[in-house]
């Protein structure tokens, strides 16, 4: 590999190497290369742009031949590629006389000809970047700026392009260089004319001729030319969005930095508290939006909501909750999504135009803003003026705690500060409807107790509906209204929280709220349960009735040895797991007789009874703790 290109700077006669470039054959020569090069980089990006975005984001029969056909000139030898394009546009090739009878367009011999050779051979190189930056672009940015209200033309040119700006740039200056570099295609089929077609290379390969000396010193020239565009690119070429924050961002601040204090009645107008944004364009047009939404496809559920409701959606993974969320935001195949908001049938309006913001489990922050422009990206889709929205931006910035770090770039923000700004995002955006997908999952306990005081503050006032996906029990209780219990995309509970609560339709939901829950069948005796074993109850069910056992943790009593008295429901176990949970200790016990039980205990209890890990140990429940829920 480095042989050649020792051999060429041995080789080059450095005492004559100006007067070989400034010869009048060699500087034509390099004018014809570069008038060659630019324009076929310019039809590179007129054709291969389109192409790189058909093959990175549109599905269609026969993409990996379509693929094929683009990539291989790329692997093509280019006198054959010289040959294939002359009996295409050659006087006699297929399309050749139409285009001269028509258009009075001769290719062959011609400098349009060279452009044609360099842009079949070096094109390929644009595509395969655009495609590979297109790919490794997360779709969930540009769904995210649609759901702000930014059309498809707007997210083109605000989040895409620039986030696969290093990639363009990368593929257009690899097309650039192997243009300029071309030599076989373009002798084959636009000859080798001086001042017409004689591009450097064919100049170089002239020189070889009658003056060796001569032809070294130009293909130095183009050995550095190359040489410099692949050390400018520095590898980016494989198409991978370069966050251009990463490299020079400072270490992200802390979670606990100082932020404005919320103040005890915060957005109230209390001493202290941080003044709330001034009414949002929904509030002065006095405007209230009840959701009705009928959800077809995985998903087969109805929801109606009032104006201000908010209602928290669970359910184990693949239950289908960030399905219906996107169903309603009309960005998935997989389900359907007739929607009203207030009077409007939004179901045939494409997600810009919805008025539905959502925040993503990641936040989807644009890479190249800052925090503040991050947060105005939804007002400034809806044609705010500047001023205003980044001032009402930066409101919302200092409500939720993070307005101190309005001009960071997100890889400078910690994970919950990310969070935030994505919340305040989505909130100044004026949405009709709110979807959050998990929004307080990356904060700590601290800081999520903050930003869900605020995000309750703002949602008491909204005049729309808001779901909220959580695995969080303290965040469905204290900010919903209603709680929404997904199983296989269908609704297996809609209610109060406090209903969910005492009487979970799922076991799922009933381990998530701390309490065993075992399914089973009812009979004379009690509950058979799914999993092996019997359940004595206090409750009587008509025989057959499929039932959820739920059992507080609390209500187990553990013992070393079989206990006596009156407990109904006795089981011999081993210890699985011990964890603490606030200031008491929660067992995990498995055992052959029943399903897994948790049960809840002192650490004075724990230490009396010298519990660990494999301790054997007796279980007790009595049949007046065990409540029923009719499934």
């Amino acid at each position: 590999m480095l042989m050649p290109l020792i051999g060429i700077l041995v080789r080059t006669p450095w005492g004559d190497l100006g007067e070989h470039l400034g010869s009048p054959g060699v500087v034509e020569a390099l004018k014809l290369s570069l008038v060659v090069s630019l324009w076929a980089l310019g039809l590179s990006l007129v054709l291969g742009v389109p192409l790189a975005w058909l093959l990175a984001r549109v599905r269609f029969k026969g993409k990996a031949l379509v693929r094929s056909l683009v990539l291989l000139p790329m692997v093509l030898p280019p006198t054959v590629g010289g040959v294939a394009l002359l009996l295409g546009f050659g006087r006699r090739g297929l399309l050749g006389p139409w285009l001269e009878d028509s258009f009075g367009i001769t290719l062959p011999f011609h400098t349009s000809g060279a452009v044609v050779a360099a842009t079949f051979v070096a094109m390929p190189f644009l595509v395969i970047s655009l495609e590979g930056a297109l790919g490794g672009l997360k779709q969930s940015y540009e769904e995210t700026a649609a759901s702000l209200g930014a059309s498809p033309v707007r997210v083109f040119f605000t989040v895409t392009l620039p986030m696969v700006a290093p990639g363009l740039v990368a593929g257009a200056a690899l097309t650039w260089a192997r243009a300029l570099g071309e030599f076989g295609a373009t002798i084959t089929f636009a000859g080798n004319l001086p001042g017409t077609t004689q591009t450097l290379p064919l100049q170089v390969y002239l020189l070889l001729q009658d003056r060796p000396e001569a032809a070294t010193s130009v293909s130095l020239l183009l050995l550095a030319i190359a040489m410099g565009v692949l050390i400018a690119l520095r590898g980016r070429w494989t198409g991978t969005p370069v966050d251009r924050g990463t490299v020079t961002a400072p270490q992200p601040a802390p979670e606990e930095a100082p932020s404005p204090a919320p103040g005890p009645a915060e957005g109230s107008g209390a001493a202290g508290a941080v003044p709330a944004p001034k009414p949002a364009a929904h509030d002065a047009e006095g405007g209230h939006w009840p959701l009705h939404a009928t959800v077809t496809g995985f998903n087969h559920l109805t929801l109606e909501a009032e104006p201000g409701t908010t209602i928290a959606v669970v359910g184990e993974n693949g239950a289908g909750k960030t399905t219906l969320l996107r169903a309603l935001l009309g960005l998935t195949p997989r389900a359907h999504a007739d929607l009203r908001l207030g009077d409007a049938d939004v179901t045939a309006l494409p997600p810009h135009k919805r008025q539905v913001a959502w925040v993503p489990q990641d936040g989807a922050l644009f890479p190249h803003l800052s925090a503040l422009a991050n947060t105005a990206y939804g007002l400034r889709a809806r044609r705010v003026p500047r001023a205003d929205a980044r001032r009402e931006a930066q409101a919302w910035l200092d409500r939720l705690g993070v307005g101190h770090l309005a001009h960071r770039k997100p890889s400078q923000l910690s994970g919950g500060q990310a969070q935030r700004v994505a919340l305040a995002r989505a909130l100044a955006a004026r949405p009709r409807l709110l979807l959050l997908d998990e929004p307080l999952a990356a904060l700590d306990q601290t800081t999520r107790a903050h930003v869900r005081h605020t995000l309750r503050t703002h949602l008491a006032g909204f005049g729309g509906v808001c779901l909220i996906v959580t695995h969080d029990p303290v965040e469905a209780v204290s900010l919903a209204d209603r709680v929404l219990v997904l199983a296989d995309g269908r609704a297996l509970q809609d209610a109060p929280p406090a209903e969910v609560s005492r009487h979970p339709r799922s076991p799922w939901v009933a381990r998530m709220l701390g309490r065993n829950a075992w399914p089973g069948t009812a009979s004379t005796d009690g509950l058979a349960l799914a999993a092996g074993g019997r359940l004595v109850v206090a409750e009587a069910l008509p025989e057959g009735a499929e039932a959820l056992a739920i059992i507080a943790p609390e209500a187990v009593s553990v013992h070393r040895d079989r206990p006596g008295g009156s407990p109904r429901n006795v089981w011999p176990g081993t210890v699985r797991e011990i964890t603490a949970v606030g200031s008491r200790l929660r067992v995990l016990i498995a055992s052959a007789e029943a399903p897994d039980l948790v049960a809840e205990i002192t650490p004075d209890a724990a230490a009396e009874l010298g519990l660990a890990d494999g301790s054997a140990v007796w279980t007790s429940v009595k049949a007046t703790e065990v409540t029923l829920v009719r499934l």
